[in-house]
């Protein structure tokens, strides 16, 4: 079951002190320094821009983006960015605070395991992100807020409120467009409703709301500048506004490795300036459409293995479900064409769900696998600190810890408990249905 934060409990005291430092990180620049940098500033120049009815993107959709996300999160933004830079960035520090939360408990309840974790096992999951964590209130990044959505999202789905969940999927896509990797996944599952709601609240969030504030014209035409600007263009130098960043060290997607492992591609061009002099890593020297077809090569061949691993509905349990989801997590991480430090965020529900098995599963030797998994997860990740080499980074530590977390996910699917291979298993979301029919009869 979900909670609220308790000042009895020592581990919700330590959050609420990890949540004010990392608040005060965000806000003391900004009283006594020389104002907070990163995307903070960029968020109240466009919540300003909305508020004075002026363009969020040059007119010419080559030129260069200062905003690069749909025109949606200017328009949140505007509300707080009204009262002035200092309630903004609390308003948006304080929503990290409640995504940092709700992430643990979300991720905490849909692991499958009915068990309510000790004190340590609560706290590691946490513990392992904290740098992901720092990043977000340190950049004003979203990711942890959307993370929170998608799993509100699944949560929903499990309560069998599909239109409610697929709202919230539209949401985190109206905002940074990755998650809509989801919609493939409702239509495979036949989650109908949701899929139709997210489809249609969607357009929702993308034309009709921001309408009243932009004007449905305005709001139209940015629209379109957007997208041929962000998702309309594509070179051997970049896509979506940032070329320097794309194929640079600092990008862990699975477009970028294929391309610096394919393309003699420079991964210091980030700064180019101090990391000289240029260098490489591919093992082949192909051309530019060459590699595009190799990512989708890899993409169709990683999408159809992971329709092969998912139990057939009949098969479906709430363990199964939880390591299903799991997995679709790392995926849309790693397929994002920019998946930045900060993305891999979104391990944190997969490195849930395997450190309840590796405490709780009744297999001995299945809780040793785990737990030695998760401890090579966890080294790959440490190499992107500071104190290591930017090519390790380059050579995809964060891509290849998803890949080993993945590898669990799909062997705990694959060698279920006794109990949960016995047909027909319930999935959670069949369970839901059969409970809510049960209280509808009572009723």
């Amino acid at each position: 079951m979900l909670r609220y934060p308790s000042l009895r409990a020592p581990l919700d005291i330590l959050f609420l002190i990890c949540c004010i430092a990392l608040t005060a990180d965000v806000i003391a620049p900004e009283i006594w320094g020389h104002g907070k940098t990163k995307d903070y500033p960029l968020w109240f120049w466009a919540g300003q821009q909305v508020l004075q009815g002026r363009d969020l993107y040059p007119s010419d959709p080559g030129a260069y983006f200062e905003f690069i996300y749909p025109p949606l999160p200017a328009v949140l933004l505007a509300v707080p960015s009204f009262f002035g830079k200092i309630p903004l960035y609390l308003c948006l520090s304080l929503l990290n605070v409640v995504a940092w939360w709700m992430t643990a408990q979300f991720s905490r309840a849909m692991t499958g395991s009915d068990r309510k974790p000790g004190v340590w096992l609560e706290a590691l999951p946490g513990i392992v992100t904290v740098t992901f964590v720092f990043d977000m209130f340190d950049l004003g990044q979203p990711n942890l807020m959307l993370l929170a959505m998608m799993l509100y999202g699944f949560w929903l789905l499990r309560r069998m409120r599909p239109w409610m969940a697929g709202s919230m999927f539209a949401l985190a896509t109206a905002i940074k467009v990755f998650p809509v990797a989801v919609l493939p996944y409702l239509i495979w599952r036949k989650q109908w409703a949701a899929a139709a709601s997210m489809v249609v609240f969607l357009g929702l969030f993308l034309f009709v709301l921001p309408a009243p504030f932009r004007g449905y014209q305005h709001n139209v035409r940015e629209l379109k500048t957007w997208y041929q600007g962000m998702i309309g263009s594509s070179s051997e130098k970049g896509f979506g506004q940032r070329d320097e960043q794309n194929w640079s060290w600092v990008n862990q997607s699975i477009i970028a490795m294929t391309h610096r492992l394919t393309r003699p591609v420079n991964y210091g061009q980030d700064d180019p300036t101090q990391i000289k002099p240029a260098r490489y890593m591919n093992v082949a020297n192909l051309d530019f459409k060459t590699a595009n077809l190799i990512v989708v090569a890899v993409s169709l061949l990683i999408g159809l293995g992971y329709l092969a691993v998912m139990p057939k509905a009949s098969r479906r349990t709430e363990r199964s479900d939880a390591e299903e989801i799991g997995i679709l997590f790392c995926l849309m991480t790693v397929a994002s064409p920019l998946a930045r430090q900060y993305y891999f965020m979104w391990l944190f529900f997969p490195m849930t769900v395997l450190m309840h098995r590796a405490a709780y599963d009744p297999r001995p030797a299945v809780r040793a696998g785990t737990w030695a998994l998760l401890a090579v997860a966890g080294g790959l990740m440490m190499l992107s600190l500071p104190v290591f080499p930017i090519d390790l980074q380059a050579f995809g530590n964060n891509l290849a810890a998803t890949v080993v977390l993945v590898a669990g996910l799909v062997w705990h699917m694959l060698h279920p408990l006794v109990a949960d291979a016995l047909p027909p298993a319930a999935s959670g979301l069949q369970r839901g249905a059969d409970h809510n029919a049960h209280s509808q009869g009572i009723s």
